[in-house]
């Protein structure tokens, strides 16, 4: 085995200029669109919500092009390809989060038809200590997703070309983050808007061509596929049951229930999903999108298996874990494997298009968060021209961008799964933002003190549990790869048994919120209540408040 991976990398890096190549052209003609796209942002309602003239498929490719990230593409094929059945419990958390999105959130939230998540939370509350937690969660969340994310593209190059050494690593993670800040602070939501319609259009593509590959392979027999993968996998390991990762011990088995309350509750909760149902005209549009979304992502992640599977059966989990990127090089390696040097540039390229969208997405809603919740609203009371609040908002996503590129270049380093680096953003999300937004829309008794006590109490839980989880330090040095997963190798501070801290921490929120509007002696806001009520459930009034 060990022969066969220095055959592989060796192909791998054997013709780095076609994969250059592919990587350039992709880059190229997002910039072309990106810088097309820009010619139309004259306001900041153009900046931060793309005119709000994006159809229900458009924003629904766009929806899908943001939710189906590296994380979706490598992190989750190599979980499969290594783990098998568990590591396809991703997929399907990720998927079934989209109805909690479409039933609760979607329609209200969009029928606001503001800029972030915080003007719907401060609506009927104290506007500058709501805008301020809102704005804090918002970066909290925008940083976990972006830490995956550059890891991903990081790991994902170094793959491709052949680098090592963990200086030039770091050098291609500071040149996504560069090509990152360019897309936003030149196209604003438009044109990312439109880099991530292609880009899910390319994935699903490239998705479906390696699933039929595959499937070609074991002549369309699933149960082959799954007897191959499961001859290759790890000696003792069924990769066709659950309990390959999560049923191991009882608190394997408990991780496993924390990571699927994040995932199903996180999507909801997600400030750059939130912020693409603005981008459509009417409510109708927003759920439509939805519906599209939901489709797309649900095809996807059924390539996914297979690809999954696949890359279990004709790569096999030895050679997954040593090369560069580990679990995260599943995809780009089966893709070797079944089309060469080729098929390899065009998938890698594909992905790392999927990369420089998603964090594009993220850093617009971190930035935009940042310039019109705290910025504007709060330190300028709303005094400030639109021109000034988007200057703002692009300053702060190069600030963005540089904290990013450092922390991927740590997770890089370190060999995290991507896929669990987003399942912990979603679990931020689904403790610190979903629990308020929820209070907000159907609790007319919430008020400003439950809003603070759920979203501070659920952040500031959520991240303590996970500085002191086997994620940071502590976690046993795995065999295959001779490396610790935690972020920090040579240290034990860990006293939280589980990975993902969901668990406590989103019935935690919940029970925050509703001590804090309990105990408060502030009087909840009816009138104003009722008027979000109207608002969110018929988009009345709303269009009048975003000119103003």
């Amino acid at each position: 085995m060990p022969d066969t991976v220095v055959l592989a990398a060796d192909a791998t890096i054997g013709s780095p200029a076609v994969n250059i190549s592919i990587f350039g052209v992709f880059v190229l003609v997002t910039l072309v669109i990106t810088f097309r796209a820009s010619r139309n942002n004259k306001s900041a309602a153009d900046y931060y919500a793309a005119g709000r003239n994006i159809s229900g498929t458009q924003n629904g490719l766009a929806i899908a092009g943001d939710y189906l990230s590296a994380a979706s593409f490598l992190g989750i094929a190599g979980a499969i390809a290594v783990y098998g059945y568990d590591g396809f419990l991703y997929s399907i958390g990720f998927l079934v989060a989209w109805l909690v999105a479409l039933l609760l959130v979607a329609e209200l939230m969009r029928n606001t038809a503001r800029y972030t998540m915080a003007d719907v939370l401060a609506f009927r509350m104290r506007q500058g200590p709501v805008r301020t937690a809102a704005a804090i969660s918002t970066l909290a969340v925008s940083l976990f997703y972006l830490l995956a994310q550059m890891a991903g593209a990081g790991g994902l190059v170094t793959l491709l070309l052949g680098i090592t050494g963990e200086a030039a690593q770091a050098i291609v993670v500071v040149l996504v983050g560069a090509l990152m800040i360019i897309y936003v602070l030149v196209g604003g939501m438009r044109g990312t808007t439109y880099v991530q319609i292609i880009k899910a259009t390319l994935l699903i593509a490239g998705a479906l061509v390696m699933t039929l590959w595959v499937l070609t392979k074991f002549g369309f027999n699933l149960s082959a596929l799954l007897g191959d993968a499961q001859a290759l996998a790890v000696e003792g390991r069924d990769v066709t049951a659950p309990g390959a990762q999560y049923g191991a011990s009882s608190t394997s088995k408990l991780d496993f229930v924390s990571l699927g309350l994040a995932l199903v509750l996180g999507t909801a909760g997600l400030p750059h999903v939130l912020m693409r149902f603005y981008t459509v005209p009417t409510a109708k549009d927003a759920r439509r999108s939805v519906v599209w979304a939901i489709w797309l992502i649900g095809i996807f992640y059924l390539f996914s298996l297979v690809i999954g599977y696949g890359a279990g059966a004709l790569v096999g989990p030895e050679r997954i874990l040593g090369a560069p990127g580990a679990v995260n090089s599943a995809a780009p390696l089966l893709a070797f494997e079944l089309g060469g040097t080729v098929l390899l540039g065009v998938i890698a390229g594909v992905a790392f298009a999927t990369i420089l969208a998603v964090v594009a997405g993220l850093t617009i809603t971190a930035s935009a968060s940042f310039a019109h919740d705290v910025y504007a609203s709060v330190i300028k009371k709303g005094q400030v021209s639109p021109n000034g609040e988007v200057r703002v908002a692009r300053i702060t996503a190069v600030v963005i961008g540089a904290i990013s590129i450092g922390l991927g270049i740590l997770a890089l380093q370190a060999g995290l799964n991507i896929a669990f680096l987003v399942a912990l953003a979603f679990a931020v999300a689904a403790s610190a933002n979903l629990p308020t937004i929820l209070y907000t829309l159907f609790w007319k008794r919430f008020t400003t003190q439950g809003a603070l006590w759920s979203m501070y109490g659920g952040l500031i839980t959520c991240l303590v549990l996970i500085i002191f989880s086997p994620v940071v330090s502590g976690a046993p040095v795995n065999p295959a790869t001779g490396l610790s997963p935690s972020l920090f190798q040579d240290v034990d501070f860990s006293w939280f048994p589980l990975n993902n801290p969901g668990l406590v921490s989103i019935p935690l929120s919940f029970f925050l919120g509703w001590l804090g509007t309990v105990l408060s002696k502030e009087k909840p806001d009816l009138e104003k209540n009722a008027e979000l009520e109207v608002r969110s459930l018929t988009g009345i009034g709303a269009e009048k408040a975003v000119q103003h």
